[in-house]
Parts: structure tokens; sequence; C-alpha cells
């Protein structure tokens, strides 16, 4: 019987920690929520959840002291799964939030979506991955946001959307994944995607 990896969860605040729990328990994992940063430093996977404002994100995550430990992960290239607020934390700044910096490991601002269209997006959209990505695949996957990402960053694989005009929806690098979505909520698709993070899996 294999053993189930455990997962150290970041908790942010006002993440829906129970949906992400039972989204990483179908992928095969042991999810556990954790503060102590010489932990989330030295785990195999954490995950950076986030539902709410990017302004109280980042004062959780620096109040707890757990900035720089996930700085550190994406920097050193260790397993990190980051979803919806979570992505924009890795971000320099956010409309959200004018004046709050980032974790600015990806320089670009998160902006609001055009007032022409619904924010926040609630539902299901098609994202479209580019070439060369590890992780991601096309097909359709559950958002909860006002705010996106509208251009890829350096060094980044990309997956796109469309919601006025086409955005980030997720976004990988070595082992780091960022979505703007939420795989918890998606499904099979979801899940499956949390699996091939888990797994390290190559397209």
């Amino acid at each position: 019987m294999s053993v189930r990896p455990p997962v150290l969860i970041v908790p942010t605040g006002v993440a829906n920690l129970a949906s992400v729990r039972a989204g990483l328990r179908r992928a095969g994992a042991d999810p556990r929520v954790e503060q102590d940063a010489d932990a989330v430093a030295s785990a195999e996977f954490v995950v950076l959840p986030g539902v709410g404002a990017f302004g109280a994100g980042m004062a959780e995550l620096i109040g707890s002291e757990l900035d720089g430990a996930v700085r550190a992960r994406v920097e050193e290239d260790r397993p990190l799964l980051a979803v919806c607020l979570g992505m924009h934390l890795l971000c320099g700044s956010s409309e959200e939030s004018p004046g709050v910096a980032g974790l600015g490991l990806v320089s670009q601002s998160v902006e609001h979506f055009p007032d022409a269209v619904r924010a926040p997006q609630f539902g299901w959209n098609r994202i479209e991955p580019g070439s060369g990505c590890r992780f991601l695949r096309s097909g359709y996957a559950y958002f909860a946001n006002s705010y996106r990402l509208k251009v890829a960053p350096d060094g980044w694989r990309v997956a796109m959307a469309d919601h006025g005009g086409p955005f980030v929806a997720a976004m990988e690098r070595g082992a780091v994944l960022a979505c703007q979505f939420h795989p918890e909520l998606s499904g099979e698709r979801g899940g499956g995607l949390m699996s091939r993070w888990l797994g390290g899996a190559e397209c």
C-alpha cells in the first residue's frame, strides 16, 4: 500500500480549508494545516490557498512569519500549489489593496476585471495551456475571482482563459503551480491536476 504524501496547507485567514483538504485527500494526499514557518520551509509539498482580500492575505502571511518560507520555496523550485488569492500573493501588488506589497515572485500587478463584464466571475470557464506545460491540461475549471493577472510573467508556462479579455488562468514553473481557478472545486479535471502536481508528472 502506497504512503499518502503529507501536504502542508498554509492558512491565509479566509481560505475554505475544508474544500482544499477534501480535494487533496481525493488526489491521494494527507493534508495538514500548518503555521510553523520552519515546517513550511522543510515540507515536501505546500499549498497556499486563499479567498478574500489581497491585503488581509499578506498581513496573515507576514504576521505568521510565513512570507519568507513561501518565497524561499518558489525561489528554490520546491513543490508549491497556490490557489486563487494564493496566486495573487505571489505577485508584486494588487489593485485590490493599493500600497500593499505582495511576495514579489512575479513582478506584475493583479488587476480588476473591466467594468463591461461581471465581477466576480463565478462559475466554469475554459482554460487553454500553452506549449511546454507539465501539469496543465485544456478543459473547464471553476473560478471565483474579481481580479486577475493579464499578462503571462517571464519564465513561467501559462494557461489562459477569457473573461472580458484574456487573462492568466494558471501558471507553472518547475515544481511550482499557481491557479487562478479552484482545482479542489473543478471535479475530475481539478483532481487530476492536483494528482499530477503531487506526482511531478511530465507532459
